[in-house]
């Protein structure tokens, strides 16, 4: 692979100014790359050194007890709390605000540390009353808001487990998941807004009561409106908070279970994937402290929902004494530089969102820079698909010289990224920078070899702290088996491919299940949309390869104004061609009103080619875990129809 240019440079004293620097040097290593390579052949030695860089607690014996995967045993005699990392007392003083929140629906909200201990601990207190205890599940359908984190925070202090879903999700998403793991308390709103408009939700929670037959309490937090009798027989969250208590943390093994995350269940039952206080505590203490570069002076910023893996890894920014921004509501409210302002007015340092809203801003030709003041601002994540070339080069011409970009890569599945960046390491135009530390990741051959400067799935060969405890009923273990070690007994494979450099940086292509094979040449999906997403006219597109008949189909979304005539897809095809190949034009190119994505933004190829082939819709995806349950419906009539 040809050398992309360098668009980012770790300054001369990156050493001794991050964390990382500093953590490297201790260990007697003098560059990143001999730092992962000991970070992945002496996991015990690793991971045991993130517990004692980070003070976790006492010496915690053996690290690894068994590092056969499934099954790893890690740190099998330590005991300790997620919550109480995240709330300990010695992190900083406390009148120093840990929380800011900011909403479409009420007013800024601000916590300081002291003031956040004493909201979980009477969140703690009201849980207890409701008969709470440990291994109990509690299920949350709230906003982005500090009552959720607070939620999460007094549930995990009692060793109950933590489960959410945003309030988007419909009635069936909600209950397809909840359902599956009965819990006996739900947190809930009764509404919220969304840019200008209001959104109520108490028929949906009704519904949801009413199918959860486990629940042995509902907390309603009045949300869009200031009366809780909107939710019939339930506590107001005030109720729940009214009495002081004692803010203390059970004591548990290293995987006791802290929260349950889903996956997007675009076929089937979600999967409902339980995650442990030990392996979400070190993993996200490594990521944060020694990836994202993240600390006491870090405001810290990742647009997400409830129901997507980036909240939980929002609030874990806690445990490394950042101050966590939160944001509920449109991100296009008024317009695409809502979340630039109110960077600029929180001094947000590290901002984080996805792909497809930094390629939107671009294509809306935004120059956040230009209309906020992000001098505050380091770093920059980008997650949810891949970030193509000129998605790079938007964020240092547009919105800084200087920040730090990390374009990452990892899953529900680990609640991280396995491939990222470093403060250690160049930012080269279109890559991933790096594997991430502890992570053994590789790209493989059909064969099961590792390869380099060729495409291969994306396998993970040994064991992270932060791999799912199980999945939730799931007593011997099967599904999980068959989920990931499937391919190649002992190694997960991720599903996605990826192409990794001599420099350890990485592309990522799209989802291996999702890949499109004309005529014997496998194509990634991620090089097809950077191409027919540049066009001007198109706002956004999605391509299928039919089996049957060998026919690529793109659809496309047009943007205000423009019509999908002959001399476009004369355009689309010669673009294709040029930039990609002549395997690369597709069949057909068909204009559709919305492309299915699910609710934390990623496109229904699988789904939809399955619509297509002839499955019912209701079976080939669940409309409730989409962004817009509509936008089926064209794909649909599509499949009904006669084709040539």
């Amino acid at each position: 692979m040809a050398t992309p240019p360098i668009l980012w440079s770790p300054p001369a004293d990156v050493a001794e100014r991050t964390r990382a620097g500093r953590f490297m040097r201790a260990h007697g290593f003098e560059t990143y790359d001999a730092l992962w390579r000991w970070s992945t052949d002496d996991l015990e030695g690793f991971w045991r050194a993130v517990w004692i860089e980070f003070g976790v607690g006492p010496d915690p014996g053996m690290a690894l007890a068994d590092a056969t995967m499934p099954g790893a045993r890690w740190f099998p005699t330590a005991r300790l709390n997620w919550a109480q990392h995240c709330l300990r007392l010695d992190a900083r003083t406390d009148d120093q605000v840990v929380i800011v929140a900011r909403s479409q629906t009420r007013g800024r909200v601000t916590l300081t540390r002291a003031q956040l201990r004493d909201a979980v601990a009477r969140t703690r207190a009201g849980l207890q009353r409701l008969g709470v205890g440990p291994g109990d599940r509690v299920a949350a359908y709230l906003p982005n808001v500090p009552e959720a984190a607070i939620g999460l925070l007094a549930t995990a202090s009692l060793g109950a487990v933590w489960a959410s879903c945003a309030p988007e999700f419909g009635t069936r998403s909600v209950v397809d998941r909840l359902a599956q793991i009965e819990p006996k308390v739900l947190l809930t709103i009764d509404g919220y807004r969304y840019g200008e408009r209001a959104v109520d939700r108490a028929g949906e929670v009704a519904a949801i009561r009413a199918a959860l037959p486990s629940l042995a309490a509902t907390v309603v937090l009045p949300y869009l409106e200031p009366d809780p009798a909107r939710i019939p027989d339930a506590l107001t969250w005030a109720e729940l908070t009214a009495l002081p208590g004692e803010l203390e943390f059970a004591s548990v093994p290293f995987d006791h279970p802290l929260f349950i995350l889903y996956s997007s269940g675009t076929t089937g039952l979600p999967k409902p994937i339980v995650h442990g206080h030990g392996g979400i505590l070190l993993e996200h203490l490594k990521i944060h402290g020694l990836h994202h570069d993240l600390g006491p002076n870090s405001r810290f910023f990742w647009f997400s929902t409830t129901g997507w893996m980036m909240w939980n890894y929002l609030v874990s920014g806690l445990a490394v004494d950042a101050t966590i921004v939160m944001y509920d509501g449109s991100p296009a409210h008024p317009d695409l530089g809502a979340l630039w302002r109110m960077a600029a007015e929180e001094g947000v340092t590290f901002f984080g969102t996805s792909a497809p809203y930094l390629m939107a801003c671009r294509k809306d030709g935004l120059r956040p820079a230009e209309l906020a003041d992000l001098s505050a601002l380091r770093g920059i994540g980008s997650t949810g698909a891949p970030l193509p070339a000129e998605g790079f080069r938007y964020v240092y011409e547009a919105i800084g010289a200087s920040v730090h970009l990390q374009s990452v890569s990892g899953g529900t599945d680990v609640c991280t990224a396995f491939v990222g960046a470093s403060p250690l390491v160049p930012v080269w135009e279109g890559e991933i920078s790096c594997r991430h530390l502890g992570c053994a990741v590789e790209a493989y051959s059909p064969s099961g070899q590792p390869v380099v400067g060729v495409e291969g799935e994306l396998v993970i060969t040994r064991p992270m702290p932060s791999m799912p405890v199980g999945f939730w009923n799931d007593p011997d273990g099967s599904r999980y088996r068959d989920a990931y070690f499937s391919a190649w007994p002992g190694i997960w494979r991720h599903g996605d491919w990826v192409t990794f450099t001599e420099r350890g940086s990485c592309v990522i292509s799209g989802r291996s299940d999702a890949t499109l094979n004309r005529g014997g040449v496998r194509i990634g999906t991620a090089e097809f949309y950077a191409v027919v997403e540049g066009l001007p006219q198109v706002a956004d597109s999605l391509v299928v390869h039919l089996d049957d008949g060998d026919r690529l189909l793109l659809f496309v979304v047009l943007r205000d104004g423009e019509a999908l005539t002959d001399a476009f897809r004369t355009t689309i095809a010669r673009e294709l061609r040029t930039t990609l190949s002549p395997r690369h034009v597709p069949d057909e190119v068909i204009a559709v009103p919305a492309i299915p994505r699910t609710l934390s933004g990623k496109k229904l190829e699988v789904p939809v080619k399955r619509i297509l082939s002839g499955t019912p819709a209701d079976v080939a995806a669940s409309r409730g875990s989409l962004a817009d349950p509509t936008s089926l419906d064209a794909f649909v009539r599509l499949a009904d129809e006669p084709r040539g």
